[in-house]
């Protein structure tokens, strides 16, 4: 297993906005991304199903990781979702991510075929890895059974490990389900494990995982970030469930065009409303809904 880790802590997987005829809006990307630093994101997970990655052209992503690079944000804070459909595209977007010295990738596996086997995964991986060649290659599986269909089985995660141990460091785990989590944590001692939401922080952190990579840190990067450093205080609990209380008033929306809202709102900046097709935004009742309730709650996002 790898000593050194690239990544831990609290990982944004960053929104992306658009501009009214629905093209990338890199200034307020670059922005977005470095008010996220500024508030405790321990690192970027740009382009993966919060960015509407999958919205997004190989030339897109590429050009938004440039865009930030070059406004100075270090590229070992970014972890850029290189995982695609198309074999090239997925090693492209590696490659690109390796030549511009990002701390690792986050790879989905090749969804759209259903029904594969662990095999077939297994080859796409591999392939992905002996095409790239870049020995600073590091991979963060991403297991989103819920989107994809297609994910990391335990005993594929085994094999991965196995075959390139200095290469295959570490997994979000964003099936939601707990169990699959601990079965991660406990099987795969030193692998770096992030569970997809803050929800499941304090155990995945008891029970030695990295941190959590997940979508609401757009909003709340502060918040989780305190539970991330004070994990181990008798606070950590109580911290535990004011976050989890804030997501599950998030989630009963739908969850990108509401965190995108969020921002909108706050921010006093509707463009950030703008989402991609199939995506739509919230409607006005749902939108009225979403502020009331974080209303309720206090909630005031940071300056």
């Amino acid at each position: 297993m790898k000593e050194t880790k690239p990544f831990a802590g609290v990982l944004s997987p960053v929104l992306t906005p658009f501009k009214k005829d629905l093209n990338l809006d890199a200034e307020r990307f670059v922005a977005h991304c470095r008010w996220l630093l500024e508030q405790g994101a321990t690192g970027l997970a740009v382009f993966g199903t919060t960015s509407e990655a999958n919205s997004l052209s190989v030339d897109e992503r590429m050009d938004l990781l440039e865009a930030l690079i070059a406004d100075g944000i270090d590229p070992k804070l970014l972890m850029p979702g290189t995982g695609c459909c198309a074999l090239t595209d997925s090693v492209r977007l590696t490659t690109h991510a390796m030549h511009n010295g990002c701390g690792g990738v986050l790879m989905l596996p090749p969804f759209y075929y259903k029904g594969v086997s662990d095999d077939g995964i297994f080859a796409n991986i591999a392939e992905v890895i002996e095409r790239v060649g870049d020995e600073r290659l590091r991979i963060y599986l991403y297991h989103f059974p819920q989107m994809a269909v297609l994910g990391y089985s335990l005993d594929l995660i085994e094999r991965l490990l196995e075959t390139y141990p200095s290469v295959v460091v570490g997994v979000k785990d964003s099936s939601g389900d707990w169990s699959n989590t601990e079965a991660m944590l406990k099987r795969f001692p030193g692998f770096d494990v992030f569970p997809g939401s803050e929800v499941f922080l304090l155990p995945g952190l008891r029970g030695g995982g990295a941190g959590c990579i997940t979508a609401t840190a757009n909003v709340n990067a502060a918040m989780v970030r305190n539970l991330y450093d004070r994990w181990q205080t008798p606070q950590a609990d109580a911290l535990q469930e004011e976050i989890t209380a804030l997501r599950k008033t998030i989630q009963a929306y739908p969850m990108i065009p509401a965190l995108k809202q969020i921002i909108a709102h706050y921010r006093n900046d509707p463009a950030w409303t703008a989402v991609r097709p199939p995506l739509v935004r919230l409607s006005e009742a749902q939108a009225r809904s979403l502020i009331a309730d974080l209303e309720q709650k206090k909630f005031a996002l940071a300056a």
